[in-house]
């Protein structure tokens, strides 16, 4: 049973006390999961560490997200939210602590891809919010927690190089990043401590068996089996990246045996895949328990060009702008911190615009507008003024955002036992396109790289022709065995 209050922002209480310790525990996450980057000019003069080390430390950073967000899907659907958040926040203090007193490169190593797993915080977040609010305003208490979470990396950037410099002396990057990690222990007890998985009456519906994904037909496992490829291509890139061809930091060797890890972690992969669905194959799944996983296909896509593209243009925005118009680094970075800032209000207003008017046509109208954004960015030049500059930016960047807030507006709608482990995966093909971008950005110039990003929106463009607008209910079955009726219009 849902909670039927009015939902009330400046409210502490029922549903929406849920909504804001949920986005502060995602806040919280990313905090700690981009808590180096802005102190990584400091640590490496401390430690003495190379250009080839920094840039292999924020590229494990990321290694670990992608199957980690998959994981904790599927560990959230079972086991619940509130659990698996706290526990979560908790663990990933550890590596967050063993970073912080790290002293060689090996260390530091180590720490930063364990804290990759941290990055799938937010998954857990989204089936919370889909178990506490009804239909009619999921769009837009997801888009706030995404947004308002999201936010923890523009909130690190801005403030831990302050705290550094106020503890002082050499090691002050070492009490900043202490601290994140001392703020995401204790939280993890606030957490568990105060929310709980649905509201009183509800029932947590869970999957019938953990290890993989779900589907309801044979053609739907295919479809799921081509949807994992990308994630493991993209984990085979981050491994180049790290070889002789790349920044040179492992032997080839090393390379080859990750190359082979990862295959060998594929087959187990496929082969628990068909574990989990291979009563397929005795006969048709009931027609209320069947779900489209095309859906979950077409928000993937969309995903890779909205928060895949965002994390890339973050990377690169700063000295984009510095170099196109001749600005000190600091200036640059205030400019295009325009771009994080809107995720404040456009995610939020993503999800609002997809409860009033409907998912696949606000998907259409902001997909449609992130191709036109991007294409705008790529006809930047230092011809432009910079007021102009900034605007267009700030104008793409809405789409972006509010595109990412009415995909997750459409995630939870989708099959009700399900949804961290869809979540799960539509998070990943966010960083799958974060790197497939960020890597097309070190081959072409940075108009290609636009043109790159509005051509995936444009394919995004067209797989929404496949997407179907949830209509009705959700059937599940619970520990009963009882049909019920779960409303999603």
């Amino acid at each position: 049973m849902m909670s039927n209050e009015k939902f009330n922002l400046f409210s502490f209480s029922g549903k929406m006390k849920i909504m804001h310790l949920s986005w502060m525990a995602f806040f919280i996450s990313f905090v700690v999961w981009f808590n180096a980057a802005p102190l990584m000019g400091v640590i490496a003069e401390s430690l003495g560490l190379s250009n080839g080390q920094v840039k292999t430390l924020l590229i494990l950073n990321v290694a670990l997200t992608i199957p980690a967000r998959v994981i904790i899907g599927m560990v959230t659907d079972k086991f619940g939210p509130r659990l698996t958040y706290s526990i979560l926040l908790a663990v990933c203090s550890l590596p967050c602590f063993m970073f912080a007193l790290g002293d060689s490169f090996e260390q530091l190593a180590l720490a930063r891809f364990l804290l990759g797993f941290i990055g799938a915080g937010f998954v857990v977040g989204i089936r919370m919010v889909s178990e506490w609010f009804p239909a009619n305003e999921l769009g837009t208490a997801e888009g706030i927690y995404g947004g308002w979470g999201n936010f923890g990396s523009a909130a690190a950037a801005f403030t831990l190089p302050v705290i550094a410099i106020f503890f002082g002396g050499e090691n002050g990057w070492r009490y900043a990043i202490g601290l994140t990690g001392l703020l995401s222990l204790v939280f993890a007890f606030i957490y568990y401590f105060n929310v709980t998985d649905t509201p009183k009456g509800s029932t947590y519906f869970k999957p019938k068996k953990i290890g993989a994904l779900e589907v309801t037909s044979k053609g739907d496992l295919l479809l799921l089996i081509i949807m994992k490829l990308p994630m493991y291509a993209t984990l085979g890139l981050l491994g180049w990246k790290l070889s002789p061809s790349g920044i040179n930091m492992l032997t080839q060797e090393a390379v080859n045996l990750i190359y082979a890890g990862l295959g060998v972690v594929l087959l187990i992969d496929l082969y628990q895949t068909y574990q989990i669905n291979k009563h397929l194959f005795d006969g048709p799944v009931p027609e209320f328990e069947r779900y489209a996983f095309k859906q979950v296909a077409v928000l993937n896509v969309l995903y890779f060009s909205t928060f895949g593209s965002e994390l890339a243009v973050v990377s690169m925005l700063p000295l984009y702008f510095a170099e196109t118009f001749e600005l000190g680094l600091a200036q640059a970075g205030m400019l295009a911190s325009t771009y994080a800032f809107m995720n404040l209000a456009s995610r939020p207003g993503g999800g609002w615009i997809s409860d009033r008017f409907g998912r696949k046509p606000t998907l259409m109208l902001l997909t449609a507008g992130l191709a036109l954004g991007y294409l705008g960015m790529a006809q930047i030049t230092s011809e432009w003024s910079l007021p102009l500059a900034v605007v267009m930016v700030m104008g793409c960047s809405f789409f972006v955002q509010s595109g990412e807030g009415a995909v997750f507006a459409a995630v939870p709608l989708i099959k009700r036992r399900l949804t961290g482990q869809i979540a799960g995966m539509t998070g990943a093909y966010g960083n799958v396109g974060a790197v497939f971008f960020l890597t097309v950005y070190s081959l072409v110039s940075t108009q290609a790289f636009f043109y790159v990003i509005a051509a995936s929106a444009v394919l995004g463009l067209i797989s929404l022709l496949f997407l179907t607008e949830p209509k009705g209910h959700i059937s599940e079955v619970n520990d009963k065995g009882e049909v019920t009726l779960i409303s999603v219009s």
